[in-house]
């Protein structure tokens, strides 16, 4: 598997079955609907990583509302809007409003299968850098934490070597008393 999920956004069924084939014959996980209604209930209920999805629809929900729900829901969904070649200035707007990209019909599967890996690539990069970005916060507080230990340990041991010191330059006590309160200081760390 591929490691994505993939909705395919198309009224038009013969579209659709062909996504789906060569999408499940790449390993990519897919999930159908027929149009926006049913696109947006889907991504509702599922997890999905990628729309594809037709720019123009019949209804009142087409491929830009689609990505602005699937945007909504999740900045982290990629949207392609599958284009006629008369609406490709549209498409290009849709990608001002979020789009990954776009692709004119008759679909070219090369282009698209590019188009998925590079998403697929893009988001591996992304999870091992939050991974990176976990380990090192994890890293900086076992550091700061040592750190704090150390400074602690350092102020109790300078503590008691002033204690030492200060019984060893006592002039009000005898030298074996010194040296037998020195010692005890000493025989008692932990």
């Amino acid at each position: 598997m591929n490691g994505l999920t993939i909705l395919v956004v198309d009224d038009d069924p013969v579209i659709r079955r062909l996504l789906e084939q060569r999408l499940l014959k790449e390993n990519y996980e897919v999930l159908l609907a027929e149009d926006g209604y049913k696109g947006n209930a889907i991504l509702s209920s599922n997890h999905v990583d990628v729309v594809l999805t037709d720019l123009m629809m019949p209804g009142d929900i087409g491929g830009i509302e689609v990505l602005e729900f699937a945007k909504n829901l999740d900045r982290n969904i990629e949207v392609i809007l599958i284009t006629a070649h008369s609406s490709v200035d549209t498409a290009v707007e849709a990608m001002k409003k979020g789009a990954s990209d776009y692709l004119e019909k008759p679909i070219n599967f090369t282009e698209l299968f590019l188009r998925l890996e590079k998403i697929s690539t893009m988001r591996g990069l992304l999870r091992s850098a939050e991974d990176l970005r976990q380990a090192m916060d994890v890293t900086e507080h076992t550091a700061a934490e040592t750190i704090q230990n150390l400074e602690i340990i350092t102020a109790t041991l300078q503590t008691r070597l002033d204690n030492i010191e200060s019984i060893l330059t006592s002039e009000t006590m005898a030298s074996e008393d010194k040296v037998s309160e020195a010692l005890n200081i000493i025989l008692n760390w932990e």
